[in-house]
């Protein structure tokens, strides 16, 4: 494994940091401009306009109409795409390296020069309210976002990144110009690329592309949002399962303590081995999907619980899980257990350094959440250094009654649950 990663970073006069990593070996790049926005970032009233915009700059530019940005990708065989998160939003495309001057023309095109034209904002629009019905129509996503918004109770982080059918029907092409010439700027945004290109003349090209780019930052100040350990029941008849959410807040995405929580999670919900999928799953045959996740953030963060069982097993569920909370709080991992989790972790980690689309993001979340860059061994090592005792503390400060939250989704009738039960 060798300790050097080609990387090179440049500022531009107008604040666009440019990253790029060198893979030699691949005939492709991968590329991607980032803004430090997302949905929570959006007041109320505007929630959806981030996800809005990000959908309307693939509706044309002043050079290009929709079906030309696609025909001309299609015929480099070239990758575009986008999406939206709760702190950022993406534009990437993937093409071989051959192809890169093309690739990197549209993708310019499309984040600085869209037109927002009425008449694609109306029809996007429908698209998105068909988005936000496929969502609502998805039990397991709908349980999620039930989750979150209660959760993060009143706070940007707790909306829907595709807004509502209100908000979203609200938003306007006056809304959506201000928005993208307020946050796309020099200084709020990131250029990572990754794979077969050559640092300067890639820094070269973009520079060309992106001098119109204007500078500054974004101004928009982030407020720390506050859980709430909230039990929710919401009955939905036309479902056959319970769909069950159970969460707590959990460190932001730059804690010292990220690796310890990474293998807490590891061990407690994440893949065929871990305690949840064998106890609840192969044990017991309650659930065929069960597993637990964290969303870390730039400021807090949460771990969540997801499972679908029947109604009449779903308080033995979350007893099974309490259970397995109190047991990570009360006894120390085996080192063969430690030693299987740390493992998994790495794999995950190295596997996902084999792919340059991977690597491009990786390289833009660094830039953005750490302000530095970790090789693989420094992740490794730190990985390494986690003992049974760091993840019991971190067991002790995650797990506290007081701050479980359980959203409940399904046909309900019958089901009691209440703060006495949640005790681990």
């Amino acid at each position: 494994m060798t300790n050097q990663r080609n990387l090179r970073r440049t500022v531009l006069p107008n604040g666009l940091i440019v990253l790029t990593e060198r893979m030699d070996h691949l005939r492709s790049v991968a590329m991607g401009v980032w803004v430090k926005s997302g949905s929570r970032c959006e007041s109320a009233e505007i929630n959806g306009i981030s996800h809005f915009v990000e959908h309307m700059l693939f509706k044309g530019t002043r050079s290009r109409s929709a079906l030309n940005i696609a025909r001309e990708m299609d015929s480099i065989g070239g990758n575009l795409d986008a999406f939206t998160g709760k702190e950022t939003i993406c534009f990437n495309v993937k093409s071989l390296a051959d192809h890169v001057p093309i690739a990197l023309d549209v993708l310019a095109d499309l984040v600085l020069n869209p037109v927002f034209a009425s008449t694609e904002i109306e029809r996007e629009r429908g698209v998105i309210l068909e988005e936000i019905k496929i969502d609502e129509d998805n039990p397991d996503v709908l349980v999620h976002e039930l989750f979150t918004q209660n959760f993060w109770k009143d706070h940007p982080l707790g909306k829907p990144i595709l807004g509502t059918t209100k908000t979203v029907g609200r938003l306007d092409q006056q809304k959506l110009i201000d928005y993208h010439t307020g946050r796309f700027r020099g200084g709020n945004m990131v250029f990572s690329a990754a794979g077969n290109l050559e640092h300067d003349q890639f820094v070269q090209a973009v520079t060309e592309k992106f001098s119109a780019l204007p500078p500054g930052e974004a101004m928009h100040e982030l407020q720390t949002p506050q859980a709430s350990a909230r039990i929710l029941l919401q009955n939905k008849k036309a479902l056959e399962q319970v769909q069950l959410c159970m969460g707590v807040p959990a460190p932001p995405i730059t804690d010292d303590n990220r690796y310890a929580t990474l293998i807490l999670n590891t061990i407690l919900g994440s893949g065929m081995s871990s305690r949840l999928f064998q106890t609840i799953r192969e044990e017991r045959g309650m659930a065929y999907a069960i597993y637990s996740d964290l969303s870390p953030y730039s400021d807090t963060g949460s771990l969540c619980v997801y499972a679908g069982t029947s109604a009449g097993k779903a308080l033995e569920v979350i007893d099974l899980v309490l259970a397995e909370f109190r047991n990570l709080k009360e006894v120390p991992l085996t080192d063969e257990e430690l030693t299987r989790a740390k493992d998994q972790l790495k794999g995950n980690i190295l596997m996902g350094l084999e792919s340059s689309n991977s690597r491009m993001a990786n390289l833009a979340r660094q830039e953005m959440y750490f302000h530095q860059f970790f090789t693989a061994e420094e992740v490794i090592a730190r990985i390494e250094a986690v003992d049974a005792a760091q993840i019991q503390a971190m067991a002790q400060r995650l797990f506290v009654p007081d701050r479980i939250a359980v959203t409940l989704l399904g046909r309900l009738s019958g089901i009691k649950l209440n703060r006495e039960r949640l005790v681990c």
